[in-house]
């Protein structure tokens, strides 16, 4: 039988807390956005602010992995892991769909 493995992550605590931060006001215009529809806003005005929480999704996703390179990439590769970065180029590829 296969082990099933799952990678984690320590993190130092002022990038936890950056990136909770991040995803904090994320999800309150997530909330807000919801509020806008549930009040019947208008479109123009909602589609602005899902513009304004995909921009902030794309730049968590831009410190998120550029930590992962220096990171968990960076020692992979030095500890011989190449397999790393067919990781890093397959996820390169779904971020960019």
């Amino acid at each position: 039988m296969e082990n099933c493995c799952h990678k984690t992550k320590e993190r130092s605590d002022k990038e936890y807390r950056n990136l909770i931060n991040r995803l904090s006001r994320i999800e309150g215009q997530i909330r807000g956005i919801k509020k806008m529809v549930e009040e019947d806003a208008y479109c123009i005005d909602i589609l602005v602010q899902v513009a304004a929480a995909n921009a902030a999704l794309n730049s968590f996703n831009k410190v998120l992995l550029g930590e992962h390179i220096k990171t968990c990439v960076a020692n992979d590769i030095r500890d011989g892991k190449d397999e790393t970065i067919d990781e890093l180029v397959t996820t390169l590829q779904k971020l960019m769909k």
